[in-house]
C-alpha cells in the first residue's frame, strides 16, 4: 500500500509528466482557438457576401436611376436642331409676310375677308405672339378649306377661337382668332398696336382700334397686305 503512493508521488514530481500536460492544455487550447477563429471567419465571410450583395443591389438602382441620362447630349443636341429648323421654316420673318399668307389662303380658299386687325403682344425672349382678328365669309365648304389650309400652312398659324356671327341663305359669317409669331425684332419693326387685355366679364368686347366693317367687302389679294382690311 506504501508503495503506489510513493510511485504515484515520483510520477507527479517527474518533469516528463509535466511535460506532457503542459502539450495536453496547449492542444486543448489550440483546438479551442482554431474552432473560435473559424466560427469567426465564418461569421465575418457571411457579413462580406451580405454587405457586397448589398453594393451590388444599390449599384444596380443607380444605373436604372441614371439610365435616362444616357445620351442627354445627343437629345440637347438634337432638340436644338429641331428648333432651330423651325424657326426657319416655320417662323414668318416679317409682319408682311403673315399678311400676304393670309390674303393667299383667303383667294386660294374662295372666302371674302371683311376686316383683319392685327396687334402684338408683350416681347417673349425669343418670338412675340402676332394675333389677328377676322371676319370671313363664304358657303360652309369654303370656309373649312380656308381654316384646314391655316392648320396645314408652311406659316406656324393657330386658331384660338371661331364665333359664327351670322348666316344668310348658303353664306355663313365668322369671327375668327388666330395667333402666329414673330421673332421680337421683327414684330418691333412691324409697328403692330399692342394686343389689348382681356376685358371683364359681360363687358363688350371690341379690338383696339378697329373700325366698322364696310358693307361691300372686297376679296382679300395676294402682295396687298394691311394691318386692317376693311
Amino acid at each position: 500500500m506504501s508503495e503506489q503512493p510513493s510511485a504515484l508521488r515520483e510520477r507527479l514530481s517527474s518533469p516528463l509528466t509535466w511535460h506532457y500536460v503542459g502539450f495536453t492544455a496547449l492542444l486543448v487550447l489550440a483546438i479551442g482557438m482554431g474552432v473560435r477563429m473559424g466560427l469567426d471567419w465564418v461569421a465575418i465571410d457571411s457579413s462580406a457576401e451580405q454587405t457586397v450583395a448589398g453594393k451590388q443591389v444599390q449599384l444596380h438602382a443607380m444605373e436604372l436611376a441614371t439610365q435616362p441620362l444616357h445620351g442627354l447630349d445627343k437629345r440637347v443636341a438634337q432638340t436644338r436642331e429641331q428648333l432651330r429648323n423651325f424657326f426657319q421654316k416655320r417662323i414668318p420673318p416679317s409682319y408682311s409676310s403673315i399678311s400676304s399668307r393670309f390674303g393667299d389662303l383667303a383667294v386660294k380658299s374662295g372666302v371674302r375677308l371683311s376686316r383683319v386687325q392685327y396687334t402684338q403682344g408683350p416681347p417673349g425672349p425669343d418670338l412675340t405672339e402676332i394675333s389677328m382678328d377676322a371676319g370671313i365669309s363664304g358657303e360652309y365648304p369654303q370656309i373649312m378649306h380656308f381654316i384646314n389650309g391655316l392648320e396645314r400652312d408652311q406659316v406656324f398659324f393657330v386658331i384660338r377661337a371661331m364665333t359664327l356671327t351670322g348666316q344668310q341663305g348658303g353664306l355663313v359669317n365668322l369671327r375668327l382668332r388666330v395667333s402666329t409669331w414673330l421673332r421680337p425684332a421683327d414684330a418691333v419693326a412691324s409697328g403692330l398696336p399692342a394686343t389689348p387685355q382681356a376685358e371683364p366679364s359681360g363687358a363688350a368686347a371690341s379690338p383696339a382700334g378697329s373700325q366698322q366693317p364696310a358693307p361691300a367687302a372686297q376679296p382679300a389679294r395676294a402682295g396687298q397686305p394691311a394691318r386692317e382690311v376693311e
